[in-house]
């Protein structure tokens, strides 16, 4: 088991750039997409991601919530998976709760606009990769 994977997994996410968000279609098969990092997180269990309604994405969490999200960090050829479930939620609360100043450049009605949505990813397990060795984890939230 991982020793201090909160601080170890939790440093490499916040460095990251980039979040890949996996989900699985209406054939069984899975899809990866690159998005923008979590707009919130707490610890390595909970994250909040902004998205549009109308996305493929959402569509797919919708019928199917299994779902992983990956961060990695090339320069050092590490990274990390979180296996899980996807909310789609569209509550003003959760809405605003991650809503930024700019964010109207994508969703131009504001934080009501119907095309704006908050994925909500809960991580029950993770496998971290560094100097070529793989160390499953269980996350708590």
């Amino acid at each position: 088991m991982m020793r201090d994977s909160e601080n170890t997994v939790g440093n490499l996410i916040d460095k990251q750039s980039v979040a890949l968000l996996g989900s699985v279609d209406e054939n069984g098969f899975p899809c990866t997409k690159a998005m923008l990092p979590p707009r919130k997180r707490e610890g390595i269990g909970l994250f909040w991601f902004t998205t549009n309604t109308s996305s493929r994405r959402v569509a797919q969490y919708r019928l199917d919530p299994n779902a992983c999200i990956y961060f990695f960090d090339k320069r050092f050829f590490r990274g990390v998976m979180l296996q899980g479930t996807m909310e789609v939620l569209e509550d003003i609360a959760s809405k605003e709760m991650i809503w930024r100043d700019g964010d109207t450049m994508y969703y131009p009605l504001g934080v009501n606009d119907p095309d704006y949505c908050v994925l909500k990813f809960t991580a029950q397990t993770g496998r971290y990769y560094a100097n070529f060795k793989s160390e499953d984890f269980n996350t708590t939230t």
